[in-house]
């Protein structure tokens, strides 16, 4: 007991002290619980301990919780209005780089199909915690390139669970067929997905409700970790990964009103835990083993760079510029820490050695080090290759922006929302997800600008909190109703005002109690009896009026 306080005393203080200085430098926490999980394996003899039961069971804590954020992250509203960046994007980038890579892997290298399919796998993956760190930090995720980035990591990481359930069907033992391999499976996940959407979710919304209104914090905590562990739990009993059960019940407690005060009280927690799992892979790494290695450690690095930037940028191109698809692409060149666990399993099944496993961990954590240097060179990098298209102008921060009307939508509706406004000299922005809308503003000399305000980071940039009046004119519902849940997650905006064209689209709006509601069928009546009205006034007394 005193040895695991002695060592738990040391990492924590070693990790904090590392990270500070790596900080400085911009360079990612992750890369400093590593070299902690390095320092604290050779002072105690940890080193080299490919196989240790009882580190990997620590470890895998941190990706429970890290798959639980994930699946925070990814609730289905958000997937269908993501679905074309998403998965379109991200099938192509994943699927042709795993192709690519397996291509080079068993054809010219001449590894075995199996360590081939893994590395496939594998470095297909980004860094989530890299990327999307930088992205928010720098207010890059609500660009263009931002956007996709963002899109097909959130594919990878719903990749993963696919990824290393195939990886636990190859490691199973007893000379099953294949065919009842896969019914099994498709029976568990089944069971897993039944008990944890349709039984769970009135449970999970239960007991959170009965928590927070126990109005004490703790309470609330133990229940958000009862459930998280508990479904990973039943997960793991089915034969699957814990982190499978951890990343559904994710995005179960999306579907709730809870979703935002859950992720934030579980953040601290999540990338504690997180540290553990990367101090763990630092244990595992042989430094003279880099050495030795490390001119080939370096020049596969940067081929696994090229390709990844190179097959990136085509799959990204059938939707986007070459400037975005570009910039998406060298993002999202270095391997992820998802790698690691896709090793860690496949090397404890016996599917690649652990000398090859080791050589493939060195690699990723090497692309992890050098990845904060030059993806904060993105667009000067760019802007070598490609002209920048500045025709159509991306939300950025809109500073000293105070009481200013935001309009979403710039369609027949929004043109004469803009005469109006232009009428009253109103200060005002449209902003619209369409890049012909937003180049027909400017055309018309309209301050306009590409964005989604469905989008919190979207919703940040244009100061919402200190905005007059916020008018919706889309004509597509989902989108509408996605807008105004975002909304409503901010304190302070007020005055939402939104087009309606049915009483059934009313309802779901009153539902959400915006603030104004205009009926277009409503209005049109409105005026027609009016101009009636005027009509009949103008032949009995002359009256002229509008």
């Amino acid at each position: 007991m005193q040895n695991a306080i002695l060592y738990i005393s040391i990492a924590l203080g070693l990790s904090t002290l590392i990270n500070l200085l790596l900080k400085h430098y911009g360079i990612s926490q992750i890369i400093g619980y590593i070299f902690t999980g390095t320092l604290i394996g050779y002072v105690f003899g940890f080193s080299g301990q490919v196989h240790n039961p009882i580190l990997d069971q620590i470890g895998e804590f941190g990706i429970v919780f890290l798959m639980f954020t994930i699946g925070l992250e990814i609730s289905l509203a958000k997937m269908n209005s993501m679905r074309q960046l998403i998965f379109g994007n991200g099938f192509l980038q994943v699927g042709l780089t795993s192709l690519a890579i397996y291509g080079i892997s068993f054809y010219l290298l001449n590894l075995e199909f199996l360590t081939s399919i893994i590395i496939a796998f594998s470095f297909s993956m980004s860094s989530t915690a890299v990327v999307l760190t930088y992205l928010k930090n720098s207010k890059d995720i609500h660009t263009s390139y931002g956007q996709r980035a963002t899109g097909i990591l959130i594919f990878q990481d719903i990749a993963v669970i696919p990824i290393l359930i195939l990886i636990g069907i190859l490691t199973r033992e007893g000379g099953e067929p294949i065919t009842t391999i896969l019914l099994h499976v498709f029976i568990s996940a089944v069971i897993v997905l039944f008990l944890l959407f349709v039984v769970g979710k009135p449970v999970i919304s239960w007991l959170l409700q009965f928590s927070a209104t126990a109005e004490l914090d703790e309470l609330f905590m133990s229940s958000v970790l009862f459930v998280v562990i508990g479904a990973s739990a039943i997960a793991h009993y089915m034969g699957f990964t814990y982190s499978l059960g951890a990343f559904v019940v994710g995005m179960v407690i999306a579907e709730t009103k809870f979703h935002y005060k859950v992720e934030a009280d579980i953040a601290p927690f999540k990338d504690i835990l997180l540290g553990t799992f990367f101090i763990v892979v630092g244990m595992k790494i042989n430094i003279a083993f880099f050495l030795e290695n490390f001119w080939l450690i370096f020049a596969i690095f940067a081929a696994v760079l090229l390709l990844k930037t190179l097959v990136t940028f085509l799959a990204v191109r059938f939707s986007s510029t070459s400037s975005i698809s570009f910039k998406t692409a060298l993002s999202l060149s270095q391997v992820g820490e998802f790698s690691f666990v896709i090793f860690a399993i496949a090397s404890m099944g016996g599917i690649i050695k652990d000398e090859m496993a080791q050589l493939l961990v060195l690699i990723v954590i090497l692309s992890m080090m050098l990845t904060p240097f030059f993806i904060s060179k993105v667009r000067k990098i760019s802007k070598i290759f490609f002209k920048e298209n500045m025709s159509v102008p991306e939300v950025t921060n809109l500073s000293n922006r105070k009481n200013h009307v935001i309009v979403c939508g710039y369609s027949s509706v929004g043109k004469s929302v803009a005469q109006h406004l232009e009428y009253y000299g109103s200060d005002y922005i449209f902003v619209d997800n369409n890049p012909k809308h937003v180049r027909a503003a400017l055309k018309d000399g309209v301050e306009a600008y590409l964005g989604d305000m469905s989008k919190r980071s979207i919703l940040e940039a244009l100061h919402v909190k200190d905005s007059a009046i916020i008018i919706i004119t889309l004509d597509n519902v989902d989108k509408k109703l996605l807008i105004c849940e975002a909304l409503a997650e901010q304190n302070k905006v007020s005055n939402v005002i939104v087009k309606v064209v049915s009483v059934e689209e009313r309802a779901k709006f009153e539902a959400l109690e915006v603030d104004m509601i205009v009926d277009s069928k409503v209005e049109v009546a409105r005026v027609l009896v009016e101009r009636g009205m005027s009509c009949s006034l103008k032949k009995v007394t002359g009256y002229r009026g509008v």
